[in-house]
């Protein structure tokens, strides 16, 4: 950073450091969590008679760079036959992207196809996992597949023999895979090529069981 540039943020006093920013977050309009600032002296003035002061230099912070996934849907939602609005929240190592608006429920129309597709798409697009959601889909969504994969897994069990279930995602074969490997003595594996496939849950025979495969 140049000294020049470093000279001409504005400085602001106060008896402590909260009295500073707090001067610094009404002189410049700006909340706490979008400014930057450092400590120029902290000094007791006329030795201790009236207290002591603190001076800090306080900046707006620079706006975070519009992910690829916000700019895709800035430009596609204008265009798009439905009303709808999203935000997107960072959720530690991926991005999770809401929708909503007065559509919304075309997106979660045939069991979300339209709200999974989207986001099919912007993981096409972005250098980070997305997860997208509306109206508590996912949810509702992985409480049911739970569910029919327990009781696949339960009659598969039970019978000895395997069964496959119908076309899937990757979003939904996995969460399949994923309870199908809570049984012991079960394994699953996807059929087929492409986006969508059947899984299979079979009974593993003997004590080597093989990974569950997508």
């Amino acid at each position: 950073m140049k000294p020049e540039e470093k000279n001409e943020r504005p400085e602001f006093k106060g008896k402590n450091l909260e009295d500073a920013v707090s001067h610094a977050e009404h002189v410049l309009k700006l909340q706490r969590n979008q400014l930057n600032y450092e400590i120029v002296t902290e000094k007791t003035k006329l030795f201790g008679i009236k207290g002591r002061e603190i001076v800090i230099r306080a900046w707006p912070k620079e706006a975070p760079e519009e992910s690829a996934v916000t700019k895709f849907l800035n430009a596609l939602l204008p265009v798009f036959p439905l009303e709808i609005g999203f935000q997107v929240k960072q959720k530690s190592d991926h991005l999770y992207v809401i929708f909503n608006g007065n559509d919304k429920q075309l997106l979660l129309w045939k069991d979300g196809a339209l709200l999974l597709a989207l986001q099919h798409v912007l993981n096409k697009i972005s250098d980070q996992k997305v997860q997208v959601d509306c109206e508590f889909f996912r949810k509702r969504k992985e409480k049911k597949l739970k569910d029919l994969a327990q009781d696949v897994g339960r009659a598969v069990r039970d019978t000895g023999r395997e069964e496959v279930l119908d076309l899937m995602n990757p979003y939904e074969r996995r969460i399949i895979h994923m309870t199908i490997n809570q049984f012991p003595d079960l394994a699953s594996e996807s059929l087929g090529d492409g986006f969508l496939k059947k899984v299979k849950v079979f009974v593993v025979k003997g004590s080597q069981r093989p990974t569950s495969r997508s």
